[in-house]
């Protein structure tokens, strides 16, 4: 870590130029120049013809996520998301951002979250009844695209309730099997997905439409009461002056939980899965957990009981984060690491830089759930781990993206067993997300 005596106004600045975030070689090219030139350094982008900091300090980390947080704003590379989601919470900035996150966060609240356990789980034993057969005849399971359609199903459902089984039948097809159909996350894939609005504006006008004046709330005259999320947010009213969201504010909201529920969902079980078939140990205490426990329900607590399943799920989430760096803009200027960054610096954080970073983590690159045990010998400084990021931007679906994890682990691990084809370290792609370059294909065992 640079020393905040440092004289040199500016941190130690790379030997290579590149656009950092825009290139299939960003993440390769910050794990290597971060091993040489330590946990803050600059690079210059051409193509922005400016310094970017780069920064795997924790405690620089929590100075721009959390204590200084309001003298920065999103940073660059995000352009391509916007472009998918438009102005929704995930790249919205200011007061547009700051009346979305009012608006939203209850959706989220526990309670709330608790109410999909079943939905979840109805989804999972559906699909799990596809893993029995192939079980039965010897086909290979793909995994990746398994877990994809799945966290697409989860998050379409929670979020349009009855009207997502309207829409397949108007239809004939569900118009957002695109993202697990198309690896690409291109420009054009981003304006495709883009043109999906038009679903949702007619399930918001269908349901304002059906709205009575002895029932005013849309979503409640649309016969869902507030069981979507759609329908919470229609009758979500800002606490400052009463407003509602615009159809285009709604539009945007949508599209980004449908990107942001789905993608990273998926990539995370598709790496557990991947993990557990590596390392037979793991495994075997993990089926001793789900397998000692008959759930009656699947309320929030009792998946939360399930301690051993969910630090299995926080490492798979340290070593392949689905969002693998985070970018930052300084408003005015500020000192960082005791380095002067200029006002208009931009700052980019890697979670899987620093969740690999041998300073914080005994053996970084070994897949060991027990270093998130109570007592474990890993005292990894808190922002060491940011997989979900820090701050008030935060991500809001960290509760129900744990809890539809869960669940579908123990359901499928209390039956199955997964067998990779192919061993060894997997090609990692990191572009708007960090996933596998190839779908994993793996055989099918029952258990017991």
């Amino acid at each position: 870590m640079a020393s905040p005596d440092s004289d040199d106004p500016r941190p130690p600045c790379a030997h290579a130029q590149f656009d950092v975030g825009s290139t299939d070689d960003s993440l390769s090219r910050m794990v290597q120049d971060g091993a040489e030139f330590g946990d803050i350094y600059r690079v210059h982008a051409p193509g922005r013809n400016s310094d970017t900091w780069v920064i795997a300090d924790p405690d620089t980390i929590k100075r721009v996520l959390v204590s200084n947080y309001r003298n920065y704003t999103i940073g660059v590379g995000l352009d391509r998301v916007r472009i998918l989601v438009g102005d929704g919470i995930i790249v919205s900035e200011g007061e547009v951002w700051k009346r979305q996150h009012r608006m939203m966060q209850p959706m989220f609240q526990r309670s709330r979250v608790e109410r999909f356990g079943q939905l979840i789980a109805d989804i999972n034993r559906r699909r799990l009844a596809s893993w029995a057969e192939k079980a039965a005849s010897g086909e290979m399971l793909n995994v990746t695209r398994e877990t994809s359609e799945s966290a697409l199903e989860v998050v379409l459902r929670a979020t349009l309730g009855a009207d997502f089984d309207r829409l397949l039948g108007d239809l004939g097809a569900n118009p957002f099997a695109m993202l697990t159909e198309e690896a690409a996350r291109d420009l054009r894939f981003a304006f495709r997905f883009r043109q999906l609005g038009k679903h949702i504006e007619s399930v918001i006008a269908r349901r304002e439409a059906s709205a009575t004046a002895d029932a005013p709330r849309a979503a409640d005259a649309a016969g869902d009461g507030d069981d979507d999320w759609l329908a919470m947010m229609m009758a979500a009213r800002d606490r400052r002056d009463g407003s509602s969201m615009s159809h285009r504010e709604l539009i945007d909201e949508v599209m980004s939980i449908i990107v942001a529920g789905h993608e990273t969902t998926a990539a995370v079980l598709n790496s557990v899965w991947y993990l557990l078939s590596q390392h037979p140990e793991v495994e075997a205490k993990l089926h001793a957990e789900v397998d000692a426990v008959e759930l009656a329900d699947l309320r929030l607590s009792s998946l939360e009981s399930l301690h051993y399943t969910h630090q299995v799920i926080l490492e798979a989430l340290r070593l392949y984060p689905p969002v693998w760096v985070l970018t930052r803009r300084c408003i005015h200027a500020d000192r960082l690491a005791g380095y002067q960054a200029p006002a208009g610096t931009d700052v980019f954080m890697s979670p899987y830089v620093v969740q690999r970073d041998p300073q914080h983590w005994p053996e970084p690159d070994e897949f060991r759930p027990d270093r998130f045990g109570a007592g474990a010998e890993s005292a990894a400084h808190r922002f060491a781990f940011i997989p979900f990021s820090a701050g008030p931007r935060h991500c809001v679906g960290e509760t129900f993206a744990t809890y539809e994890m869960a669940i579908h682990i123990y359901q499928a691990a209390r039956q199955f067993r997964l067998r990779c084809a192919h061993s060894g370290p997997r090609e990692m792609e990191a572009r708007i997300n960090l996933r596998m370059r190839d779908d994993v294909l793996m055989s099918v065992e029952r258990r017991g």
